[in-house]
């Protein structure tokens, strides 16, 4: 009976975070979108999510992160795709594949869709931003790089292929996401997605 009780309580916390989390972002969102990155402050960010500054540090080690977590977790989401992705597949599918999964976390449904835009908008346009979203690129590199490895029985620090792959395929992320934010949103990032990996073909999938 008290494995049942808790697993209520433990959902109903999560949405709760999510929730708060959710609102400290839109409220970023809204402050930075007025006022520019630079002059919008912590104070600022928690006052207008109707939170404490304490608690806003409960949530976000800084303003920077409050707007790049928005898009942080895309290098989860690549991992898993990749690792999921049938074995006898061409490198350059899979790795499609896996960067769709993250294009795919930005431009689905309308209301998500035009949030992720503004985030990813404000995260190019801002270099403390763009710094730390290639902070997080960083370990997803590495991440890919060793799932790259394991695919084809390399090492990931001996071979050059994985981290080159790896690599490619976040230039090509990178690449999609900028066109994307550049067209306002017109550009279909499922065709992006295809066109940049058709480029990649021939050198991921050598021998």
């Amino acid at each position: 009976m008290v494995g049942v009780s808790l697993r209520p309580e433990v959902t109903m916390a999560q949405r709760k975070r999510q929730l708060v989390s959710d609102e400290l972002t839109e409220a970023a969102l809204q402050l930075m979108a007025q006022e520019g990155f630079d002059a919008v402050t912590v104070d600022a960010i928690a006052a207008a999510a109707g939170v404490s500054k304490r608690t806003f540090f409960r949530y976000f080690a800084s303003k920077e992160d409050v707007v790049v977590q928005f898009l942080a977790d895309m290098g989860a989401g690549m991992h898993a795709e990749l690792a999921a992705r049938p074995a006898a597949e061409p490198p350059s599918t899979a790795l499609r594949h896996a960067v769709w999964v993250a294009m795919a976390a930005c431009a689905d449904g309308a209301e998500h869709s035009g949030r992720a835009l503004r985030v990813v908008q404000l995260i190019l346009r801002t270099p403390a931003l763009r710094a730390r979203f290639l902070e997080h690129q960083a370990q997803w590199r590495d991440d890919l790089a060793v799932e790259a490895a394991r695919r084809r029985g390399l090492d990931p620090e001996a071979d050059l292929y994985p981290r080159l792959a790896a690599g490619a395929a976040l230039v090509a992320f990178d690449t999609v996401l900028r066109r994307w934010s550049d067209s306002d949103g017109a550009d279909d990032p499922a065709d992006l997605t295809d066109r940049a990996f058709a480029a990649l073909a021939p050198a991921l999938d050598a021998d």
